[in-house]
This record gives C-alpha cells, structure tokens and sequence, in this order.
C-alpha cells in the first residue's frame, strides 16, 4: 500500500480546493454575492444593523434594559426586511449549495477513509468493523463458549 505525506495530502486538498472553486456552484455565489453587495437597499440596511449593534452593545454596558429590547427588535425587524429581499434570499440559496458541496466532499472523504482502513485491515465493511475488531469479538465469543 501507498503512504502518503502530509504535505501530499495537504497538495491534493489544495488541489480540490481549487477545483471547487471553478465549479458552477461557486460561480453562482460570487454572483450573488456580488449583487448583494450592488444593492444599495441592501447596504442602507446592514449599515442601519451594524449601527444599532453598536448602539445595542453601549446600551448592555450601561444596563439600560428596556432601550436595549427596544434596539434588539429594530435590529431583528430589519433583519427580517433584508431576509425579504430576493437578492439576499438568492446570496443566502447560494451558501447553502456551495456549503451542500463542501459537506459532501468531507462526508464523501471521511467515508472512503474509514472504508479503506476496513479494507486494509481485512474487516467487515457490511459491519462496519475493522479486521482487529473482529478478530477481538472471535477471540471474545470462544472465551466466552469456553466458560
């Protein structure tokens, strides 16, 4: 079998890396991203929420509780505006299918390496089980007969 270095590993991830980014999934969000940030409706909004946070944060040093539920709804009711825009809806639709890809490359990798072990191992991969563990559980049943 093969080894491999860190670095070789680290090379190939930077590969995919790569590779990822030309897909049409990232070219969608880039898109979207930047008419997100062409939107003036948009900035006017996040301005005003990054504004009130500010407010919000003086307002929980200096205790003044009611003030602060006050800012925190303002905050929440323009979050809420922004998340009706169709090109926030669209930027926010983009994440999630890059992030999509991006879940299925590491469950994709983490499988194949948890397969590999089991087969290197000469393991059960119906079981789920590597060639130790089921060396281990023979050994345990006939300890087990012989009591």
């Amino acid at each position: 079998m093969e080894k491999f270095s860190k670095t070789e590993i680290i090379d190939k991830a930077q590969e995919l890396a790569k590779m990822i980014a030309q897909t049409e999934e990232v070219e969608y969000f880039k898109k979207a991203e930047e008419k997100i940030n062409n939107n003036e409706k948009v900035r006017t909004k996040i301005d005003q929420i990054k504004y009130l946070q500010k407010q919000a944060v003086n307002l929980q040093n200096y205790g003044k509780v009611k003030a602060l539920k006050q800012v925190e709804e303002k905050i929440a009711a323009l979050e809420k505006e922004i998340d009706e825009i169709p090109v926030v809806q669209e930027f926010k639709d983009s994440q999630y299918v890059v992030n999509d890809l991006l879940q299925m490359v590491s469950n994709t990798i983490a499988n194949t390496v948890t397969d590999e072990i089991i087969k290197s191992t000469e393991g059960d991969l119906l079981q789920g089980k590597t060639g130790s563990h089921l060396r281990y559980e023979k050994k345990s049943r006939q300890a087990t007969r012989e009591i």
